[in-house]
């Protein structure tokens, strides 16, 4: 099989900026990154510089970005239109980059451990108080991570990213470390991640540093009475008061329908939908109606914990599992509108003690949806994949192809549909500057398809792309959620 691979090529003796060249090679069953480069550089005499050493996903040095994700060249496998370009520090040649800019903030940091107590090395050390440690110990230096985080990238912020904030997450949680790391997370930007888990798609250890490094110091802090970011306290008053992170515009969602309709399928609405983006949820029952599906609503649920857990205010959680898991304990399947949601529901409240049967709607409706009563809609659209969403919870093809299904509808891919917008993690409250920042990265690549609307699955994501769209003067491009897209097929 034929196949074109696209790398960057840099010689700074004759090339003033990096430019990409195209290459056809024959594809072998398993071919690496690796076997590619080299059978270009034997094909086409091609020399293009590239670091290598173990091939076994253990030394880190082949670092690169594939797709503009940060990988290791010796474990991804090679593609059709592949991209290949050089991790984002500064570039020697071709995809050889200058690392001394992080490794000597490294230093500057002096991240190493520190004890003034001897004793402390030896007898601190146990089974239980190490466990934290572990999560986060297994780095190789690869740097795909913060070649990949968008705020690092795509923000002015200072943020010291995944890397920076694993290793001082690490010491934050050995027993024999006598410095204040708890601090110097917060002077590198601890309340500047997005919460997208780029990080850790890309580490080829499996490292989750959101979750077991910057969510855990996030909650640290608040502890200490070191955080949140005023905007987030905010989130914990409207759950005190209310039972929703948000205040209400209107009337509610809940309020406004039937309830109950003898279904065992019950939606989670969510605090956005029910409070704010109430029309969302009456597209989902004109699509239900459509297609003869009934569902309950049930009253008295709340917010499902996710901006609380994801800003360290965890102290309200353990209710609202217990308040939602009571609401819904008759149900069969609860389906989500909102990725922030589902995630929440599917991956944090099983560790509080709630383990539903959760369904993001694309999944529910992928395979139950009437096209046979569908018009035409004659729209050009493209799809941003929500973070918790197609990392949070693995799902991106369900949403393609019920867009598909959708006659008249054409869809065209964005450059990267899964790059954060900037919304989650408290950013869009706490740091709008860094949400808008990456909201018009993701909005130029929405005007390069020449769609008009994007369509996604999360209000947080509707509300931050629609911002950055606005601010590039593409006020003329719609974010849709699908099932405002859906419910145009029906009308």
């Amino acid at each position: 099989m034929m196949i074109k691979v696209y790398v960057s090529r840099f010689n700074k003796e004759k090339d003033s900026e990096p430019h990409m060249e195209c290459y056809e090679i024959e594809k072998t069953p398993h071919m690496k990154v690796l076997d590619a480069l080299q059978e270009i550089n034997d094909k086409y005499g091609a020399d293009i510089s590239f670091r290598s050493s173990c091939r076994a996903g253990q030394c880190g040095s082949c670092g690169i970005l594939f797709n503009g994700n940060g990988a290791l060249a010796c474990q991804r496998e090679i593609k059709d239109n592949a991209r290949i370009e050089p991790l984002r520090f500064p570039v020697i040649k071709d995809l050889i980059v200058d690392k001394s800019g992080i490794e000597n903030k490294v230093k500057d940091l002096q991240l190493n451990l520190h004890s003034q107590n001897h004793d402390k090395l030896d007898n601190n050390l146990t089974k239980e108080n190490t466990a934290e440690t572990r999560k986060v110990r297994s780095c190789i230096e690869c740097y795909s991570c913060l070649s990949s985080c968008p705020v690092v990238n795509f923000a002015t912020a200072e943020f010291g990213g995944p890397y920076i904030m694993r290793y001082i997450s690490k010491f934050e949680s050995d027993p024999r470390e006598d410095f204040n790391r708890l601090k110097e997370g917060l002077d590198e930007g601890l309340y500047n991640c997005t919460s997208c888990g780029k990080c850790l798609a890309v580490c080829p250890k499996n490292i989750n540093t959101f979750g077991d490094a910057i969510e855990k110091m996030r909650a640290i802090a608040c502890s200490e009475n070191l955080g949140p970011l005023p905007q987030h306290v905010a989130f914990n008053n409207n759950v005190k008061d209310t039972g929703r992170s948000v205040s209400l515009d209107g009337e509610s969602f809940i309020s406004q329908v039937d309830n109950y309709n003898d279904s065992k399928v019950a939606l989670f609405t969510g605090c956005m939908l029910d409070n704010k983006m109430q029309k969302i949820g009456h597209s989902l029952l004109k699509v239900l109606e459509a297609n003869n599906i009934k569902i309950d609503i049930p009253e008295g649920q709340v917010c499902c914990g996710s901006p609380l857990l994801r800003t360290g205010q965890t102290e309200l959680v353990q209710s609202l599992v217990d308040k939602n898991k009571e609401v819904f304990k008759d149900y069969d399947t609860v389906i989500t509108l909102c990725s922030g949601c589902g995630s929440t529901l599917k991956n944090n409240h099983p560790q509080f003690g709630s383990k539903l049967n959760v369904m993001d709607i694309s999944e529910f409706l992928v395979d139950k949806l009437d096209t046979d009563k569908m018009k035409e809609v004659n729209m050009k659209v493209t799809y941003h994949d929500p973070c918790h969403l197609g990392r949070g919870q693995g799902i991106k093809d369900q949403p393609r192809e019920i867009i598909e299904q959708i006659p008249g509808v054409e869809f065209e891919e964005m450059l990267y549909p899964c790059q954060c917008c900037g919304a989650g993690g408290g950013i869009k409250s706490g740091r709008p500057e860094i949400a808008m920042e990456l909201s018009k990265a993701k909005a130029d690549m929405i005007k390069d398809t020449g769609a008009d609307a994007v369509i996604t699955i999360c209000p947080f994501c509707q509300r931050n792309l629609q911002d950055g769209l606005n601010d590039i003067n593409e006020e003329n491009v719609k974010t849709m959620h699908i099932l405002e897209l859906l419910e145009k097929s029906y009308e």
